[in-house]
C-alpha cells in the first residue's frame, strides 16, 4: 500500500520546522501546529495499516508531548529556549522515522 500523500504531508512539515531554533510565540505556534498535524497524519497511518505504524503513534507522540509539557513548565529564558529545541528535536525525529517508514512500507 502506497503512502505518498501522508508522505508529502509529513516531508512538508520537516521542511517547515527544521530551520526553527529560536523560541519565540511565533516559532512555538508553528511548532505546536506542526505536532497536530503530525498527530493527525500518524492517527491515519495507524489506522490503515496498525502493525506498522502504532509504535510510532504511541512512542513518538509520548516524547512529542514531553516535550511540548516541559516548555509550558520551564521557569526560565534559557530553559525554556533548550525545551525548545528538544521539542523540536523530537517532532523532526518523528517525522522521519515515519517518512522513513512509510518508504520502507510498500
Amino acid at each position: 500500500m502506497g503512502y505518498a500523500k501522508e508522505r508529502g504531508k509529513l516531508e512538508k512539515l520537516l521542511i517547515r520546522i527544521v530551520s526553527l531554533n529560536t523560541y519565540d510565540e511565533k516559532n512555538l505556534v508553528i511548532l505546536n501546529d506542526s505536532h497536530e498535524k503530525y498527530s493527525h497524519t500518524v492517527r491515519i497511518l495507524k489506522n490503515k495499516e496498525p502493525d506498522t505504524f502504532s509504535e510510532l503513534y504511541k512512542n513518538e507522540l509520548q516524547e512529542i508531548k514531553s516535550g511540548k509539557i516541559a516548555i509550558k513548565e520551564s521557569d526560565s529564558d534559557e530553559a525554556r529556549q533548550n525545551n525548545f529545541l528538544l521539542y523540536k528535536d523530537s517532532i523532526v525525529r518523528a517525522l522521519e522515522k515515519t517518512i522513513q517508514t512509510t518508504n520502507e512500507t510498500l
